[in-house]
């Protein structure tokens, strides 16, 4: 399990390069984001970019129901976004956060729904993988396009800005949208 890296290290600037081969130094680091992702606490983790631990490869997890299943996304590209866009009020929504800027939210407007084309494992990168990479049942990578909406549309644009070295912060500063910070059950408004 690695560490997650905190702002202001400069590492989560950097536009993650497309991965080119799935070899096992890439299914290693898969397998280090589930853990991390999974061991993530305080807050939980809904998503992870492989930025996040130090790997520049585009690649990120998202785990949009708390002890749900785990998708993960090589070479991912959102090829369409809706108009239609979700923004959260004091009373509902989604107050966007992010593993690495710990307790601190905003509520931010993003597309209520997005395609996304991207490659996943047909399993588990925790279940061993004989001859990874040679087309077998156990260790097949698959081409998807698939349409998300409502929450893990959210969690998926915040990582795809993730791999494009953008914080949730700079929409914030963006959309103007104010930045809490919380300690317990206490909410204070953050100025940038």
């Amino acid at each position: 399990m690695s560490m997650i890296i905190m702002v202001p290290n400069e590492t989560l600037r950097l536009v993650a390069k497309p991965v080119d081969r799935l070899d096992k130094r890439v299914l290693n680091i898969v397998k280090d984001m589930i853990k991390t992702l999974k061991e993530a606490k305080n807050p939980k983790g809904v998503g992870l970019a492989a930025s996040q631990i130090g790997a520049g490869l585009r690649i990120f997890l998202i785990r949009p129901i708390k002890n749900g299943p785990i998708t993960v996304f090589i070479n991912p590209e959102i090829t369409h976004y809706s108009q239609r866009t979700t923004h959260p009020t004091a009373k509902k929504g989604v107050y966007e956060g992010c593993l690495s800027i710990p307790n601190h939210y905003a509520p931010l407007e993003r597309s209520s729904s997005v395609t996304v084309k991207y490659q996943t494992l047909t399993t588990s990168p925790l279940t061993p993988l004989q001859n990874f990479g040679e087309g077998n049942a156990r260790g097949k990578v698959v081409e998807k396009t698939q349409v998300f909406s409502g929450f893990p549309a959210h969690v998926i644009q915040h990582e795809m800005d993730h791999l494009n070295g953008i914080l949730f912060i700079d929409r914030c500063l963006e959309q103007n949208a104010k930045l809490y910070k919380s300690d317990g059950d206490r909410w204070q408004e953050i100025t940038l």
